[in-house]
């Protein structure tokens, strides 16, 4: 891979991990930064330019698409999950069914 390409999609790589990081969405972010790391894994190893060039304007349209997506999922984002807090769950020591 060229010096220019190399240093095209190293900085799509970043910018695409950037926005995959900013959704409010444990379970969103959480698929997107795994996504991009193993399709920008995958592309490394390509020597062809043409494949090359044609996986940059690819990945550029989607960094447009996961650029809004990113938007709206932090306007309307819910609470967030157990896991991101840190916090301990309490758990009760009996179960209450009915049937004391």
């Amino acid at each position: 891979m060229s010096g220019p390409a190399r240093e095209t999609l190293l900085a799509l790589y970043s910018n695409t991990l950037k926005t995959a990081q900013s959704f409010a969405s444990y379970n969103f972010r959480s698929y997107f930064v795994q996504r991009t790391n193993n399709v920008f894994r995958a592309a490394q190893r390509e020597q062809d330019s043409a494949k090359v060039n044609k996986f940059i304007e690819e990945k550029q349209k989607e960094l447009d698409v996961l650029k809004r997506a990113a938007l709206i999922n932090q306007m309307y984002g819910g609470r967030k999950l157990v896991v991101e807090t840190g916090q301990e769950i309490p758990i009760p020591e009996k179960m209450e069914r009915g049937d004391n």
